[in-house]
């Protein structure tokens, strides 16, 4: 019973530093929940600190690129201000050479000068003068002479230009008139034919008719419809009436503007003998007024001629001449 008394007691002893054990291990563990709290706000507290400090080592290199384009571009700045500095100073020598101030030229400067537009102009000018080659000395005495040639010869250019204006003055006259004749000339000559086709055709009608519209350049158509003919041209009659119709035209003419005298050459050749009646019938009516001088072999022609001239051959190749005058046979017939 004691030994097992021993034991319990030595057992609850025992059991003593585990429950103080127990306790401080609770303990413990709650300070090692609370140190690890710390340290991971500790390390929240880092990584924020690093991304921060990443931030700024960014915005350094921003910083420093944007330093380094500012440098650049003063550096730039600088170079301009020198490359400006050089200019101005030689423009101001040479300013100082041609004499001109500086003040004075800008308070002559107009309100809108440009400095581009003024640098194409003397760009243009140099240019132009450029084209123009080497200096001749010579220019102003040659200018001279050419001047006066020139004077000489624009007066001689008045000179022909008035003439050519009178000239063409005359000929728009001379063209009014000509039309104006031509016109009143064709419709007297057209009239006079239209009245002597159908007295030698013994019928019929005939006219004339312009081909063109100016009366300067046109031609004249002769229209003839014999009688029991269609309206044709005189280009399709056979060869007597072409020959009668020709000699109406001719003496519609003849009695426009009548002339000394008239000589036909065998025209009433290819007519038959009504046809010859007639032309004779007209040419003894004409003949009032124009002496007629005809060649012909037709008796009934021959009969209306007051002297005959005939040319006979009375020895081979000996031509002789024979008059007749017709009212003094014709007398010594009678007696």
């Amino acid at each position: 019973g004691e030994r097992r008394a021993m034991l319990e007691s030595a057992l609850a002893e025992s059991e003593t530093p585990l429950a103080d054990m127990k306790l401080d291990l609770e303990r413990l563990l709650e300070d090692r929940s609370l140190v690890e709290q710390e340290l991971a706000e500790a390390r929240r507290r880092v990584e924020d600190v690093e991304h921060g400090l990443r931030g700024k080592e960014q915005d350094r290199h921003s910083v420093e690129h944007a330093a380094q384009t500012i440098r650049g571009n003063l550096e730039q700045a600088r170079m301009a201000w020198q490359e400006l500095k050089v200019r101005r100073q030689t423009l101001v020598e040479q300013l100082a050479e041609t004499g001109h101030s500086l003040s004075e030229l800008f308070d002559s400067l107009p309100e809108d000068a440009e400095e581009q537009a003024w640098a194409e102009q003397v760009e243009e000018v140099s240019l132009r003068i450029q084209r123009l080659g080497p200096i001749n000395l010579a220019a102003i005495e040659e200018f001279k002479t050419e001047s006066e040639r020139k004077d000489y010869l624009d007066a001689q250019f008045a000179d022909l230009t008035e003439a050519l204006e009178t000239l063409e003055n005359a000929i728009r006259k001379i063209d009014r008139e000509t039309r104006t004749r031509f016109k009143e000339t064709f419709e007297k000559v057209n009239s006079g034919f239209k009245t002597m086709f159908p007295r030698l055709f013994g019928g019929g009608h005939a006219y004339l008719e312009l081909t063109g519209e100016d009366l300067l350049d046109t031609g004249v158509t002769v229209m003839a419809r014999p009688p029991g003919k269609r309206n044709s041209t005189i280009h399709l009659l056979s060869g007597g009436e072409k020959a009668l119709t020709a000699v109406a035209l001719v003496f519609s003419i003849f009695q426009l503007n009548p002339a000394p005298f008239c000589m036909l050459d065998e025209v009433d050749a290819p007519l038959d003998d009504a046809n010859v009646g007639r032309f004779c019938d007209m040419v003894k009516e004409m003949s009032e007024q124009v002496q007629f001088i005809f060649i012909t072999h037709n008796k009934i022609t021959m009969e209306l001629s007051h002297q005959l001239n005939g040319v006979t051959m009375h020895e081979p190749g000996v031509s002789r001449i024979v008059t007749v005058d017709v009212e003094e046979a014709a007398r010594m017939v009678a007696s």
